[in-house]
């Protein structure tokens, strides 16, 4: 087996630390094709989609994909920028306000870099990017505040599937989660303050999630405990009583049951029993993306106001914002604890050098 990185490899490399964020991923282009190569990359994934392999991809390939990108298309199209999809351009950005705090920190030892699961920058181009500045020890933090195992565990399953393929692996620490982290509640108790502070507040605040089926909990999922865990402590924040905020659920995908309640039902029947003004905001979700944009902020607010609602306020996910910059910082100082910063040493780079050289290494 040939394994990969050798031909990046250079002995005189001093050793750095380097830290990985990823999120769930994105199309190239809002277009038929792209999407296509996406949904297959994503809807085919085990951890997304728990129904036996040949039954699912029979209906993967025979229906969903024949139908699914022109739809998803059209969405993504309302939303798409100059600059690229709105994740990829908020997670481009947190990767570089993370760089360049750590770097303030510790100087040019830290090395970060930015992955999506699905689509690209793919993880393996940036575990090749960080082996070639000479990363060491890698922390990989997934940008999924809650749990699941569609989500954290299957971005570890992909960063395990390249490692198997590389000659020389790094210490490795990986963020599963961080629900009730002190300071990701803070961030976003903050963030919303300050909306409330330029926009005004309303009757109630929906906190709304993405959606998994519901028998990913009967089999031992804590997304949805982890979820709850959240909300409850934002709302502490907030000084919010139980009846002032609740937690939904949304994006649901076919017919089976998904976690409850929905999103898009709770706004419908709480305009009309009466409640004329809510904000929205998604816990869940690190960067807006169009779950938030075109799902929460078009297709929900529409289905609030229709219903008799008279005033919708989405705000904005956290984003690349200073509070969430500041707590994401937090979250991996703290988990780098233990590791010893490296000294980026040449004299011991050079040393090392000429023990390979000696030995018949070419670089």
């Amino acid at each position: 087996m040939q394994y990969q990185g050798a031909e990046h490899y250079a002995h005189n490399q001093p050793d750095k630390v380097g830290v990985l964020i990823t999120n769930l991923g994105t199309p190239d282009a809002p277009s038929r094709p792209a999407l296509k190569r996406y949904l297959a990359e994503f809807l085919a994934d085990p951890r997304v989609v728990e129904v036996p392999r040949l039954i699912w991809w029979l209906v993967l390939h025979g229906i969903i994909l024949r139908i699914r990108p022109a739809r998803s298309a059209r969405a993504y199209q309302k939303v798409w920028r100059d600059d690229g999809s709105p994740l990829l351009v908020h997670t481009k950005a947190q990767s570089q306000a993370i760089q360049a705090a750590l770097s303030e920190r510790y100087g040019n030892q830290m090395v970060v870099k930015f992955a999506m699961r699905y689509g690209n920058p793919s993880i393996p181009s940036a575990l090749d990017a960080m082996q070639q500045e000479g990363v060491r020890r890698l922390l990989v933090l997934p940008l999924y505040p809650q749990y699941s195992a569609s989500t954290s565990a299957s971005t570890f399953d992909a960063i395990a599937s390249d490692y198997t393929r590389r000659r020389w692996l790094p210490d490795f620490r990986f963020i599963s989660h961080y629900p009730d982290f002190p300071p990701y509640i803070e961030a976003m108790a903050t963030h919303i303050e300050q909306h409330w502070q330029q926009h005004g507040r309303h009757e109630k605040l929906i906190l709304s999630y993405h959606g998994v089926p519901l028998k990913y909990l009967h089999r031992g999922d804590p997304y949805y405990c982890e979820c709850h865990k959240t909300s409850r402590l934002l709302a502490e924040r907030l000084g919010l009583s139980e009846d002032q905020y609740q937690t939904t659920f949304q994006s649901r995908f076919g017919r089976e049951a998904w976690l409850q309640p929905y999103t898009d039902e709770t706004l419908k029947s709480l305009a009309a029993g009466g409640t004329r003004s809510v904000d929205v905001f998604c816990p869940g979700f690190s960067a807006d993306c169009l779950e938030t944009i075109e799902e929460i902020d078009e297709e929900n607010r529409g289905y609030f106001l229709a219903a008799g609602g008279t005033a919708f306020s989405y705000i904005p996910a956290l984003n690349s914002t200073p509070v969430h910059i500041d707590a994401l910082v937090q979250l991996i100082e703290q988990n780098l604890q233990g590791w010893p910063q490296s000294t980026a040493d040449p004299k011991a780079a050079q040393r090392r050098q000429q023990r390979a050289t000696a030995l018949g290494a070419e670089r």
